[in-house]
């Protein structure tokens, strides 16, 4: 018998195992199958496609030149409205937050109770969307501005809070075990060992989110809870295409000259 008799063929390299290749070939299949689904029940009208372009041209046609006469009557007061929304909705969830992460941090409570409702409070925030809580407020203290920044505020908390909650859990233990080791009680370990070291991202996330905030305020007010987004609702009712293309530019312009500052900030903080 020749060597190359007995030399046993070369292994052949498979990407995946026939297992991989079927869970593939099913993910592919439900993949389809969703979108297809989707697109039945949405019930896409193509008239309506076909002269998509057409219509969005006469749109943008009628919203140029823009009313410029109209910034200072309604405008500039709107906008400024929704800063102050955006700016105390933000404080305050701050306020409320802040706690919530402490009683959310496993290291810092170590309470499973405490824990739960805190993860609880997360949740809840989160899960409910800005202009639903504003809804929500604007039903209970009617329309204004005080309705959109509890909205602001209460769709803030679970984001800030869970954040700041993740951040507490990755600190460093040895501060805080020689703090510990030194007799420091709990509001030192939480200013001179916590503090210190989350300090970068609680800034970062204030940042965040009081950007976030400014988007999202502009808006509210299409459901009556104060800001711009009541003059841009006054326009799109009245079909004054030129004052709400005016609008929609300059929530643009905001939004990216506010995007630019904090992005400068958090750059000089981290």
């Amino acid at each position: 018998m020749t060597a190359a008799a007995t030399t046993p063929p070369p292994p052949r390299w498979v990407r995946f195992t026939p297992l991989q290749r079927v869970g593939r070939f099913a993910a592919y299949l439900i993949t389809v199958a969703a979108v297809v689904w989707s697109m039945k029940t949405i019930e896409i009208i193509p008239e309506f496609l076909y002269d998509a372009p057409e219509q969005t041209l006469d749109l943008f046609q009628r919203m140029w030149p823009f009313d410029w006469s109209y910034y200072p009557k309604a405008i500039h007061a709107a906008l400024i409205e929704t800063f102050h929304i955006a700016t105390l909705g933000t404080l305050l969830s701050l306020a409320v937050a802040v706690p919530f992460a402490v009683l959310g941090a496993r290291n810092v409570t170590p309470v499973p109770v405490l824990n739960g409702l805190a993860k609880f409070v997360f949740v809840a925030s989160r899960s409910v969307n800005s202009l639903i809580w504003a809804l929500l407020f604007v039903a209970i203290l009617g329309p204004g501005a005080l309705a959109g920044t509890l909205a602001i505020a209460c769709r803030s908390i679970g984001f800030v809070g869970k954040l700041l909650s993740e951040a507490l859990e990755e600190a460093r233990p040895g501060p805080i075990e020689a703090l510990t080791a030194l007799g420091a009680p709990a509001g030192h370990l939480l200013l001179k060992g916590y503090w210190p070291q989350i300090e970068p991202a609680f800034w970062s996330v204030t940042l965040l989110r009081w950007d976030i905030n400014i988007r999202e305020s502009s808006v509210l007010g299409l459901v009556g809870a104060g800001g711009i987004g009541v003059a841009l609702d006054a326009a799109l009712s009245n079909l004054y295409w030129d004052q709400a293309g005016l609008i929609l530019a300059i929530i643009l312009a905001v939004v990216l000259a506010v995007e630019v500052l904090t992005s400068a900030i958090r750059r000089r903080i981290m």
